[in-house]
């Protein structure tokens, strides 16, 4: 081999690897809120459901960018959660919510949120919906 070549390929595999750094998800990994508790500095993706059983608080007119509920992740923990964004369209209907956030005293803020719904047509075919809209 050239040593032009040898010098093309080194190139090559240095902007390869520099692109999967790049590319690579944050920092932030899955955790519960007692994990999350423990490291206040750090971003953590946290799963659970919404307790219905305590109220949520939004207010757009003082603040459209704060939305404050109750969430009990998987180890069954029970946190106030603070979203600094608006209230999800849909909130009170998702099966499952991941936050995206860190810990502030015994408050978790999160910055976002995905929701998982329900199915568009809970168990019916397509076709049956279709044909009950006609």
């Amino acid at each position: 081999m050239k040593k032009t070549h040898i010098v093309i390929i080194v190139i090559v595999a240095v902007a390869i690897g520099a692109l999967l750094i790049v590319a690579a998800p944050g920092d932030s990994t899955y955790a519960n809120f007692g994990q999350a508790g423990k490291n206040p500095d750090t971003e953590f993706h946290v799963v659970g459901k919404c307790d219905k059983a305590k109220p949520t608080e939004y207010n757009p007119s003082v603040n459209t960018d704060e939305f404050t509920f109750y969430m009990v992740d998987n180890n069954g923990e029970e946190r106030k959660v603070v979203l600094h964004k608006n209230k999800p369209q849909d909130f009170e209907r998702a099966e499952q919510i991941v936050l995206i956030g860190k810990m502030q005293g015994e408050d978790f803020h999160a910055k976002d949120i995905l929701m998982k719904c329900p199915s568009k047509y809970n168990g019916e075919k397509p076709e049956a919906t279709a044909e009950k809209k006609s």
